[in-house]
């Protein structure tokens, strides 16, 4: 004879497919315990582990950047070096024009002593020949300077003898004995003059 009280009841437990209530309100887990997404803050992403390859694309970067920054000074370096040697090379073209033009200073000189004593009449063989030697030292860049009435400046100008005179308020010049010259940036010779200085 069975018991009542060992009788299982049909149809009032759950099954093994069927599911408590518990379980069907509150979703699945999700893997390993980790929050959603939603969850992370700011601070959990910036105290975030960098990864490897994070890493090695922010040192590929940085190394980019430096070799960058080395080619520009390179090439500042090799413009700056450009720039000195041509200014060095138009100095010697310059310098040694100069010494070629300095054997020319002394007929220059002798032209202009025979133009003060008048012996250049226009149409003459010597006045020909000073033409022509002042065509070649034009054309070659020699400027002269050196002239009455100029303000003296002892970069450029040698002072022979001074004359006090009455009236003169700044040291100016009062006659030419050899007109100066230069060629470019290079003196070849300073104009040497009379010059007039205040009377005291």
């Amino acid at each position: 004879m069975v018991d009542k009280d060992d009788e299982q009841p049909t149809g009032s437990g759950a099954g093994p497919d069927e599911t408590g209530p518990e379980e069907n309100t509150s979703g699945p887990v999700p893997s390993g315990g980790q929050p959603d997404a939603e969850e992370f803050t700011i601070d959990d992403i910036l105290g975030a582990d960098q990864t490897p390859e994070a890493a090695a694309e922010g040192a590929g970067s940085d190394k980019e950047a430096s070799l960058l920054i080395d080619l520009k000074r390179l090439q500042a370096e090799y413009a700056n070096y450009r720039r000195r040697t041509e200014e060095q090379r138009e100095r010697e073209i310059e310098r040694a024009k100069g010494e070629a033009v300095k054997g020319l200073l002394p007929v220059m000189d002798d032209l202009d002593r025979a133009a003060k004593h008048g012996d250049l009449v226009e149409g003459s063989p010597l006045a020909a020949i000073g033409d022509k030697v002042r065509a070649v030292a034009e054309r070659l860049g020699v400027v002269s300077y050196g002239a009455v009435g100029d303000v003296f400046d002892p970069q450029q100008h040698e002072a022979i003898f001074q004359a006090p005179t009455p009236g003169v308020t700044e040291t100016t010049i009062l006659e030419v004995v050899e007109v100066g010259y230069r060629l470019g940036s290079v003196e070849l010779r300073p104009a040497k003059v009379v010059v007039a200085v205040p009377a005291e």
